[in-house]
């Protein structure tokens, strides 16, 4: 009777040991992805993280690991202690139970928590934006949609780190933040949060009923975002990135540069001097034509009035050009050595 009682003591000690947190049961659409997070202790921060397929932990299939690329990927975090599980291309045939788990050594056991994936082609619980990102003291809202079947059931926003979880209404987080959900009565229910602090950054969670919709969340620096901000209008689109990053080699996209005032020269050059071409045409093609329009004017004179009794006899154009022989009945206007033919045009008479 001994023996039983410390194999069931082992046992309980051995499961209370386990710390890794995950959720329970998710829903993806067909073809979609979702991110898993895992969170872990402290102590296995150097392990390898695996996600094994499979109801037994004993007989599961390793599908992903840290250091291999498999059929999906997992990106470690040691120093937030998690790490996340990319799904992706989801097809029916992947539903099933799944394993977050770290394989210790003979200092330190196992870690792992199970969670159950369902894939179809109308999840019953789901968000469409997994990653939402704030500012320091603004707010973030989250929308979370639920399928008829769960349109009774609690709903909830929970946080991964210490599993706090609020259901609809207004709960204050603290003197500055609060969180407050509001149900639809429908399809989804919207989650606030306010006065959001760095320290809200985390891995939340949807919930309605047993079924759960993992959501990232990322609280940056009023003065962060400010900078960006200024960044993005002195430097390069690639400098700006590199900047949000925080690269090792942000000195590189530097506005003294000799590269970079090099390129804008050029850019500078290259968008002038098609401008100078073109206003040289402008000018060149202006000038054609007052030149054309004033050898125009020089024919002779616009107007010549003849008094012919009571009546004024005006021309609107007189042109004259030099006849080939001189007629006697010709009329002549100027007498000069030369003879000229004279050709009237639009007749105006003025009492």
């Amino acid at each position: 009777m001994a023996r039983p009682l410390i194999l069931f003591g082992v046992l309980l000690y051995t499961a209370g040991t386990l710390s890794m947190k995950t959720l329970d049961r998710v829903t993806v659409r067909e073809g979609g992805s979702i991110t898993i997070p895992c969170l872990y202790d402290n102590q296995y921060k150097q392990n390898t993280k695996y996600w094994c397929e499979g109801y037994f932990w004993n007989y599961c299939k390793i599908t992903a690991s840290t250091n291999a690329i498999g059929k999906w990927t997992i990106t470690d975090y040691p120093a937030d202690s998690i790490f996340t599980v990319k799904l992706h291309n989801l097809k029916s045939s992947d539903s099933g139970y799944y394993w977050c788990a770290i394989i210790g050594n003979h200092a330190e056991p196992d870690d792992r928590k199970y969670l159950y994936v369902t894939v179809k082609k109308a999840p019953d619980v789901f968000v469409v934006n997994s990653s939402v990102s704030g500012h320091e003291g603004g707010d973030i809202s989250v929308q979370c949609f639920y399928s008829s079947g769960y349109k009774n059931e609690v709903k909830q926003w929970c946080r991964y780190k210490d599993q706090s979880c609020y259901t609809v209404g207004r709960t204050n987080t603290s003197q500055n933040s609060s969180v407050q959900i509001s149900d639809d009565g429908r399809k989804s229910f919207t989650v606030l949060m306010t006065g959001l602090r760095l320290t809200d950054s985390g891995w939340y969670y949807c919930s309605a009923g047993d079924l759960q919709a993992p959501v990232q969340l990322l609280v940056q620096r009023d003065n962060e975002s400010k900078t960006e901000s200024d960044d993005a209008g002195q430097f390069p689109s690639t400098c700006k990135n590199q900047t949000a990053s925080k690269d090792s080699e942000d000195s590189k996209c530097s506005p003294n540069d000799p590269s970079d005032q090099m390129d804008w020269i050029f850019l500078l050059l290259y968008t002038a001097v098609p401008l100078l071409l073109l206003l040289m045409l402008v000018l060149v093609i202006w000038r054609l034509v007052q030149k054309h329009n004033g050898a125009l004017t020089k024919r002779g004179p616009d107007i010549c009035s003849v008094a012919e009794g009571q009546k004024a006899v005006t021309y609107d154009t007189v042109v004259f050009k030099k006849a080939k022989k001189h007629e006697p009945n010709q009329v002549s206007i100027s007498h000069s050595p030369e003879q000229f033919e004279v050709i009237y045009s639009t007749l105006n008479l003025h009492q």
